[in-house]
């Protein structure tokens, strides 16, 4: 197997997990929720996802990046994990975490979206505002009758959804700058340190917001929450990190397909979550649209990275 076969069977394999690994993490915010607040939980799960893996790289004799890269993986963690990270955490307050896995499969239209922003004018094709409209259906569909319902559990929920969609625009504009200005000479230990820079705005926040008083653990919450930092974290964001790096952007973005499936059904069965027709015909509805979306994005993206490397 040559040297280029071998990082691309290493790069699906990395995506598979991140399909799995990360398909269970919205049912483990959840449970973590019970004890600890959401900015807090969020903050110290990537602090010490993000020490645990510099301390892996320094044992093994690997360095971390220089410190002139570290600056551009701040602003990888802020966006990343303090909007995207952020938002999902402080969404399934109020939102299932099926629910907010469904809703995080809007995440290849942002995608889509800000690449368009950022790719030097390219416009967005016909085909692309046809999956954005149809996307967007989908989700009024799945959830209009909760926001409708009104009071305060209403005004909550529609908070929780506008936090997801925010999630969603802080990890694509974040993708979108990995491809274009973080040249990482070692993909762990860049997300190492996003990781830590990421967790550090979240426990900021959290320290603004007064969480400290409401932090407490649990047997249930603990065990989740190592869970969430070892496997869900160190594994999963250095998985994504290096898929990111060796496949399409729109092939990386797929896992949205699979992530809420697996929440849906882990939310249901161990939470007793509700299960609505309504929220498997929206999911496919958001599924129409990226397929709509996806194979002219995948195309534009292709185009690009050869015209990078022709210059």
């Amino acid at each position: 197997m040559s040297a280029g076969a071998a990082v691309t069977r290493r790069a699906w394999l990395a995506w598979a997990a991140v399909c799995v690994i990360w398909g269970t993490t919205y049912l483990g915010i959840k449970i973590t929720l019970e004890t600890m607040p959401p900015f807090l939980m969020g903050g110290l799960r990537y602090v010490l996802a993000g020490l645990l893996l510099a301390a892996i790289l320094k044992l093994r004799g690997r360095p971390l990046p220089p410190r002139a890269d570290w600056g551009r993986l701040a602003v990888l963690g802020f966006f990343m994990l303090f909007f995207g990270n952020g938002g999902v955490v402080w969404g399934e307050q109020y939102v299932s975490s099926g629910l907010t896995a469904v809703l995080i499969g809007t995440s290849p239209f942002w995608m889509v979206t800000v690449d368009a922003m950022v790719s030097g004018g390219r416009q967005l094709h016909a085909r692309q505002w046809i999956g954005l409209a149809v996307g967007f259906a989908g989700i009024v569909l799945l959830v209009w009758p909760d926001i409708r319902a009104g009071g305060a559990s209403g005004r909550h929920f529609a908070l929780g959804v506008l936090a997801l969609q925010i999630a969603c625009a802080g990890w694509a504009v974040g993708s979108a700058y990995t491809r274009r200005h973080v040249m990482p000479r070692d993909v762990l230990g860049s997300a190492a340190l996003q990781m830590l820079s990421g967790g550090l705005f979240l426990t900021a926040a959290g320290t603004a917001l007064g969480e400290w008083n409401r932090l407490g653990f649990s047997p249930r919450t603990t065990v989740v929450f190592v869970y969430l930092v070892v496997v869900g974290a160190v594994i999963a964001f250095a998985a994504y990190s290096y898929a990111l790096r060796h496949l399409d952007i729109a092939i990386v973005s797929l896992y949205s397909y699979i992530n809420p499936i697996i929440a849906v059904t882990l939310g249901t069965l161990l939470l007793g979550e509700p299960f609505h027709v309504r929220m498997l015909v929206a999911a496919a509805i958001i599924a129409a649209g990226v397929v709509i979306v996806g194979p002219v994005q995948g195309a534009g993206a292709k185009k690009e990275k050869e015209e990078k490397a022709v210059r």
